[in-house]
């Protein structure tokens, strides 16, 4: 069901008036995703005409824009990675890792968003895989898979990776699996977060020094080497936020929670309420008052403004698998932890079509008839780009 209020809406209200206000600061990128969204599922990206075969109603099923930043898209895309992660869960304790960047680096990483969040997978993975082929804690090699947030609840620049890591990996001479010696904790926080902090600064100097850091505005004085030392000293001093529990529920739990995020940014439709007099009002959890909900209003200038500041450079992973679980040997890899762990092999499945995936991985009938609850629609013609009525058969 189309939810009362959608991004799009907001932008095909004042989409136009917030890109004249602000053409100059807008990337590419930005005025790109606005267009997407503005588009999505109209006439003007075509689609196909609908009939039921029980009732005969017709409806007009509009193309998606397919832009990783819309809220509507990709629901299909969500599901598939969610069901193939599933489906390599092991038989193991799972936790939850998150590493969050300093809110002083923020700003910063607005404006160098591929290097600093580049720098943020990097420094977690090596973190983490260090850590634990130290015989001090674990001994062991690790698998695990990282997704990049940009956002907190009020849509503020927010940068933190959510990691899932099993509770254990193969040994360093691979011969056995190795299971965490804690039960509360998979390796100690404060090792993580101090040796997070160390390869940050490490390597955000580096890319200084190579001068692939760029500043803008109120930033600008860090392009002296001098201010930028002063910027950075603090920050050794700080402690840096790392979390890490075993996920309540277990892993399938932290799935479904992190697969709510995986194929869009910011914001889902549902948490939009209203948009009255220029003004949008939208639903926010209160983390630092017992997670009650909330309301927050926005203009819709605001709104928007902090929705563009979560699109993400073009080509730029978001979802990244690390260790065990590398794209390159993770098959193989999963087969011999499976094996150590004394799990059955997977068999493969024979992959249904789209309509048939859809409906096993959200459980929601793209065919069925939304009036009769009975029929299938079936399509009857093409509704070529840019339409506005009729249908073409051809």
């Amino acid at each position: 069901m189309r939810p009362a209020l959608e991004v799009a809406d907001i932008v095909r209200t004042h989409g136009d008036r917030f890109r004249q206000a602000h053409t100059q600061s807008l990337s590419v990128g930005q005025k790109r995703v606005l267009r997407a969204i503005e588009l999505c599922r109209t006439a003007a990206l075509g689609g196909h005409l609908e009939r039921c075969d029980q009732c005969g109603h017709e409806r007009n099923a509009y193309n998606s824009c397919a832009n990783r930043h819309c809220p509507k898209c990709q629901s299909l895309a969500r599901a598939e990675w969610l069901a193939k992660r599933q489906s390599e869960l092991l038989q193991c304790e799972y936790f939850h890792v998150v590493f969050t960047l300093p809110a002083q680096l923020a700003a910063l990483a607005l404006q160098n968003k591929r290097q600093m969040y580049g720098l943020l997978f990097r420094a977690t993975a090596e973190t983490l895989q260090s850590i634990a082929a130290d015989p001090k804690h674990l001994g062991a090699q690790i698998g695990f898979f990282c997704i990049l947030h940009t956002w907190g609840q009020t849509l503020h620049a927010h940068p933190h990776v959510h990691c899932v890591v099993p509770g254990g990996g193969i040994s360093l001479d691979g011969s056995r699996w190795v299971s965490c010696r804690r039960r509360r904790f998979f390796l100690p926080v404060r090792v993580l977060s101090s040796r997070f902090r160390n390869l940050y600064i490490r390597y955000l100097k580096r890319i200084y020094a190579a001068g692939k850091l760029r500043f803008y505005g109120e930033l600008q004085h860090l392009s002296s080497p001098a201010s930028f030392a002063r910027y950075l000293a603090p920050l050794r001093r700080k402690k840096w936020v790392v979390y890490a529990k075993a996920p309540f529920g277990g892993p399938d739990r932290v799935l479904d929670y992190l697969g709510r995020y995986t194929h869009r940014v910011a914001i889902s439709n549902n948490r939009l309420q209203q948009l009255t007099e220029g003004q949008v009002t939208f639903t926010y959890k209160d983390y630092k008052h017992e997670n009650q909900h909330k309301l927050m209003t926005l203009s819709a200038d605001e709104f928007l403004r902090r929705f563009l500041l979560h699109v993400l450079p073009d080509g730029f992973q978001r979802i990244r698998h690390y260790g065990l679980f590398s794209n390159r040997h993770r098959a193989e890899n999963l087969v011999r932890c499976r094996e150590l762990l004394s799990m059955p092999a997977l068999i493969p499945q024979p992959r249904p079509n789209y309509c048939e995936r859809y409906q096993q991985l959200t459980r929601h009938d793209l065919l069925l008839c939304p009036c009769c609850k009975k029929g299938q629609m079936l399509r009857m013609g093409v509704l070529p780009a840019g339409a506005t009525a009729g249908w073409d058969t051809s």
